[in-house]
């Protein structure tokens, strides 16, 4: 039997946590805190008013986006035995996911730029510079729904090679290959079905396999590689 590498799956633990939070982080908290939909002038006024958190939001997100990029690097150290050309899968679209996100970034930097720091942008009138806010936000989201496909598909290869090793519980590699066709459905429910509002459900497999897995790899990985003769 082929030696498992739990000193890697501790650290892909470690870095799918930093992802997991740092992405919480940037999906849920700030934007609570800062986009008023259906306001773009509230929405501008709020970035202005909360500089610090959305520098804050930038760098947090580089940082996320890093440890997503190496996350698969450690995993197919753990996982290519088993399957090599479904552990290469999940790299590739690991990557094209987060280079996705990088792209996005470069929205938030002329964001704010126009909101808070270049004297240029303040020749323009209030509605040219709500109307070109407002492009930077849509093309944001629009990245953020792209990447969200990549954020899904990976967790099929990734699934499939959990449910296969042996040593990684199966209900989580279940889970997660679930959680691909949840992302799915929010990728393409609204493109095909404008009206139609994607039950919240439909992530609940991804949120629970991503957590499960992310734990299990850090907690139990880091125990057994304790154990493991050097």
């Amino acid at each position: 039997m082929e030696k498992i590498d739990w000193k890697a799956a501790t650290i892909a633990g470690a870095l799918y946590l930093v992802a997991v939070v740092t992405g919480m982080f940037n999906l849920i908290y700030v934007p609570g805190q800062i986009i008023v939909h259906g306001d773009i002038a509230a929405t501008i006024g709020n970035i202005a008013r909360l500089e610090t958190l959305y520098r804050i939001d930038i760098a947090v997100a580089a940082v996320g986006g890093i440890a997503f990029l190496l996350l698969p690097l450690f995993l197919y150290k753990l996982l290519g035995g088993v399957d090599k050309t479904a552990a290469a899968v999940m790299v590739v679209l690991v990557v094209v996911g987060v280079s996705i996100g990088f792209v996005d970034m470069t929205n938030q930097l002329d964001l704010l730029s126009l909101v808070c720091t270049d004297p240029y942008w303040q020749l323009l009138t209030p509605d040219q510079r709500h109307a070109m806010a407002k492009a930077l936000l849509d093309s944001s989201y629009h990245h953020g729904v792209v990447a969200e496909l990549f954020w899904g598909l990976w967790l099929f290869p990734f699934g499939y090679l959990v449910f296969r090793c042996g040593f990684l519980p199966k209900v989580l590699g279940i889970l997660l290959m679930l959680g691909c066709f949840g992302y799915l459905i929010e990728f393409f429910g609204p493109i095909l079905f404008p009206h139609w509002r994607v039950p919240d459900i439909v992530i609940l497999p991804s949120a629970i396999g991503e957590i499960g897995i992310c734990l299990w790899l850090l907690i139990v990985g880091a125990r057994r590689a304790g154990q493991q003769p050097a």
